[in-house]
């Protein structure tokens, strides 16, 4: 056994066992192959035989090279993933990884866009598109993503199959986890007027959203789109697609939705990850407060 075979392994397993999504598959396989490159091992026992003594030095090299925490962090889960994994393929009975803490990080609130900026990146990004079909396109993703919560991989992995949208549609997201979220009159219009101007025709088994050329839409395409609406709109960089997400939680809850229910919609794994919307409400309402109250305008010695 070679380098190469233990880390087509891991490979079928993030794809196949764990059905990860392709960026995680990508980076997991380059914190192993980079971890394999440095210790030279080649047998699935002394991948398994690695301690945290070893993992931490992996790491101080990578943080030479000017790692940043969150890097760090994302660098350590893959590769206590990939020993325990080495430790089941070598049939140890602690196939547990090593215990190692990562660095700690501050949580950042994410940043959502008002209603009318939602509305505005998806309208403009349709009028500025090189051909009425893909200004069609992409203002349906970026619907799909504000109307209904999907996650921009989520909409992306839609199929011909999926049309036409009902009131509701089954999405499959991280960790192959289903979940089902309504679709807005409005979201399932613009689908529909997607579909009717699209060039190809939606093949039941082929990917709803299609790039120039036909093949499956590519996610850089709508971020390069977004990117060139933000701007002329006066927009922060930090209003992407994905804060389109953001604002979809921070908008429902703002109106009163439970966090359950918002989990739900989400698809969050645990309730700890749809927490941070309440603190995003709450930031969204100090702001309001300090820009409406009489007595946060007034001067000093008023």
């Amino acid at each position: 056994m070679s380098a190469p075979d233990l880390l087509a392994e891991w490979r079928d397993h993030l794809e196949q066992g764990r059905r990860r999504s392709p960026h995680t598959v990508r980076a997991y396989l380059a914190a192993a192959q980079r971890l394999l490159a440095a210790t030279g091992c080649a047998q699935w026992p002394a991948v398994a035989a690695i301690e945290a003594p070893g993992l931490r030095e992996q790491l101080a090299r990578r943080r030479a090279d000017g790692l940043s925490n969150a890097s760090t962090a994302r660098e350590l889960s893959a590769l206590k993933a990939f020993v325990a994994f080495a430790r089941e393929r070598a049939g140890r009975a602690d196939a547990a990884a090593p215990r190692l803490l990562g660095p700690r990080l501050r949580k950042g609130l994410p940043r959502p866009v008002t209603p009318d900026d939602a509305s505005g990146l998806a309208d403009l990004v349709a009028a500025d598109a090189a051909e009425e079909w893909i200004g069609a396109r992409d203002r349906a993703v970026l619907l799909l993503l504000y109307g209904a919560g999907l996650r921009i991989a989520e909409a992306l992995s839609l199929r011909g199959g999926d049309l036409p949208l009902g009131d509701t549609l089954t999405v499959t997201g991280k960790g192959g986890k289903q979940r089902v979220v309504p679709i807005l009159p409005v979201v399932r219009a613009a689908v529909d007027e997607y579909a009717r101007l699209c060039p190809w025709p939606a093949a039941e088994d082929q990917a709803l959203f299609r790039g120039a050329r036909g093949g499956p839409l590519n996610p850089g395409m709508v971020q390069k789109a977004v990117a060139r609406a933000r701007t002329a709109l006066g927009l922060p960089a930090s209003a992407t697609p994905h804060a389109l997400r953001h604002s979809f939680a921070t908008h429902l809850l703002g109106a009163g939705a439970d966090l359950r229910s918002l989990q739900e919609l989400l698809g969050h794994a645990s309730l700890g990850s749809t927490q941070i919307y309440t603190r995003v409400d709450a930031a969204t309402l100090l702001d309001t407060y300090r820009a409406a109250h009489p007595r946060e305008r007034e001067e000093p010695g008023d």
